[in-house]
């Protein structure tokens, strides 16, 4: 278990990347390993506007999604001491990756088409994936959000790997940040 996670003014964890790549699952597991809160983005975005993400798009378009999720960084989200599962487009908007980099550190979480598609058959909470050919429409997301969420944070790959696995990687890259991080800081004279 990671000593600097377990710190109560240690950085946010904050998992980004694509929708089915893990966030949610790994964010949950590392909260309860680290003993600390777990927030995710798409359930605050619910609770925030009272509705469900698929009736947000259905009533009022992306756009005002986007607007939500940035108001639920901005003013939902502890400074320090929490695991936080971002939903798959919120770094990508202008500006956005830099706000939530404010917020903690980042671990962006990637996997292959074959692994999304597989994780997100059928699930009617992922408004971006409706229609006719998901796959196609995996592919043309990916694309358009791969550069943002490159130089997001450290990028891991979940294909092949079990959530326990995906745990200790994670612990590690977030144990080596959250120190170069904590050294980086003015000490309080």
């Amino acid at each position: 278990m990671s000593p600097v996670a377990n710190k109560d003014n240690s950085p946010n964890l904050i998992l980004a990347g694509f929708m089915g790549t893990g966030k949610s699952a790994l964010g949950r597991q590392l909260a309860k390993r680290w003993r600390r809160p777990f927030y995710d983005t798409d359930e605050l975005v619910e609770k925030l506007a009272g509705a469900t993400i698929a009736d947000i798009f259905a009533q009022h378009g992306e756009e005002h999604f986007r607007g939500l999720e940035r108001q639920v960084v901005e003013t939902m989200l502890p400074d320090c001491g929490a695991v936080i599962a971002c939903g798959g487009g919120l770094v990508v908007p202008p500006g956005m990756g830099e706000l939530v980099r404010s917020k903690g550190i980042i671990v962006t979480l990637f996997a292959s088409v074959d692994t999304i598609l597989r994780r997100t058959a059928g699930n009617s909470r992922r408004p971006l994936l409706k229609g006719e050919e998901p796959e196609a429409r995996i592919r043309e997301l990916m694309k358009k959000r791969e550069q943002a969420y490159m130089q997001a944070g450290i990028a891991v790959y979940t294909d092949g790997r079990s959530l326990q696995q995906l745990c200790v990687i994670v612990e590690r890259v977030y144990e080596r940040e959250a120190r170069a991080l904590l050294r980086s800081r003015p000490k309080p004279e």
